[in-house]
């Protein structure tokens, strides 16, 4: 899109105008700000940087110092501009962050065990898997029974047996189920 292309259109309308603009430019832009800042924007960042550059040219436009020729080498040079100026504002920000606060980050402590929660995340992994192995209806009465904690004849009238049935299966089962995660190394 050449300059008087774009004067024609943003006197008939600006949001046409505007429109053709981005439609035509937007990737153009999207790279030229994704190569500056992708090391240390988010892709919000970079995103709010491309909306920003398009505000500038389409704000920054007037009729009367219209650029004549390509508007690709306007467009691109005001978005080199403002990708380094985000570039410097983000590395600056995090510049500062880390400094500021680098004492404040050693002190601060965690009383979360993470060993122990990657353990926990573990073993109730290999025990779902195990009380899936058992099949049906069985892991349903398993489940039912110990996670929803619901009585046995709620059970059973959910898989239409009788509660004593339900007992006997569950007792079954959770003895099969600790033999397979005993073989696992998992007691209950």
């Amino acid at each position: 899109m050449t300059g008087k292309e774009y004067s024609k259109l943003y006197q008939e309308s600006r949001d046409k105008a505007y429109d053709a603009l981005f439609e035509e430019y937007c990737n153009y832009v999207y790279a030229i700000v994704y190569n500056r800042l992708r090391g240390v924007a988010s892709r919000e960042d970079i995103e709010e940087c491309v909306s920003d550059i398009f505000a500038d040219v389409f704000f920054g436009y007037s009729p009367q110092s219209a650029v004549k020729e390509d508007m690709k080498g306007y467009i691109g040079t005001v978005a080199k501009r403002r990708a380094i100026n985000a570039f410097h504002s983000l590395t600056a920000r995090q510049k500062h962050f880390s400094e500021n606060n680098e004492d404040e980050l050693i002190s601060i402590s965690s009383d979360k065990d993470i060993e122990a929660d990657s353990d926990r995340t573990e073993t109730r992994s290999v025990l779902l898997s195990k009380i899936n192995e058992l099949g049906e209806p069985d892991s349903t009465i398993i489940l039912q029974k110990y996670y929803y904690d619901r009585s046995s004849a709620e059970i059973a009238e959910m898989l239409s047996m009788k509660a004593s049935a339900v007992r006997m299966r569950a007792a079954r089962a959770l003895e099969k189920l600790r033999k397979q995660l005993a073989k696992n190394g998992i007691t209950l």
